[in-house]
């Protein structure tokens, strides 16, 4: 039996998990510390389990404490890809990073560590996503954008060539991105304007 461990055991999790036995894992073991059954990560710990972890947690500095959290104490993190995902030979993928159904990424497009590339973006060719960013589903990011690191792009977005928008930023549902957005922004419209900082 090939076994697999979900950090997070919310809908996203679940979602995870569904790609993972897509994947050949056999049994899902939920972590999760919350006030739930699952076991949370502590347990996970004494348990001496050695499987793999992969985060279903969609909150990009939650996230990211929780792979500093594994890495701390030496447990291996996978990068997961969905089947009808269509990947360029050329793209890299960070670990820890989650490419849904849908997805298309295209030729050198940079992926960072435990990102959420989310259902039926396109990721077009130079683009490059920081770490522990979440792309929502059906954004497009046209060729040669770069998004920080922790970002948000919300829903259905669209991101025009050449564009750079900060780390640590959230882009609103709907937004066409036009012009460059900075680091700690909330933006969004039609054309994306920044409303505010973060912060």
């Amino acid at each position: 039996m090939k076994k697999i461990a979900i950090y997070g055991a919310s809908g996203h999790g679940k979602v995870v998990a569904n790609i993972a036995k897509l994947n050949g894992y056999d049994e899902i073991i939920y972590v999760d510390d919350g006030e739930n059954e699952f076991m949370t990560f502590e347990s996970f710990l004494e348990k001496d389990l050695l499987v793999p972890l992969a985060f279903g947690v969609g909150i990009n500095h939650v996230r990211a404490k929780l792979y500093e959290k594994c890495v701390e104490n030496g447990l291996g993190v996978v990068t997961l890809i969905h089947p009808s995902a269509v990947l360029s030979s050329t793209v890299n993928i960070g670990e820890g990073s989650v490419v849904m159904a849908g997805v298309v990424l295209n030729e050198d497009a940079d992926i960072g560590k435990c990102c959420i590339i989310n259902s039926s973006c396109v990721i077009e060719h130079d683009n490059i996503i920081g770490d522990f960013t979440h792309i929502s589903p059906l954004v497009a990011c046209a060729g040669d954008v770069t998004i920080g690191d922790y970002t948000h792009i919300g829903i259905g977005s669209c991101i025009i060539q050449g564009v750079t928008i900060g780390s640590d930023s959230v882009v609103g549902a709907g937004s066409v991105v036009v012009t460059d957005i900075g680091n700690q922004k909330l933006a969004y419209g039609n054309p994306c304007e920044i409303i505010k900082g973060i912060k």
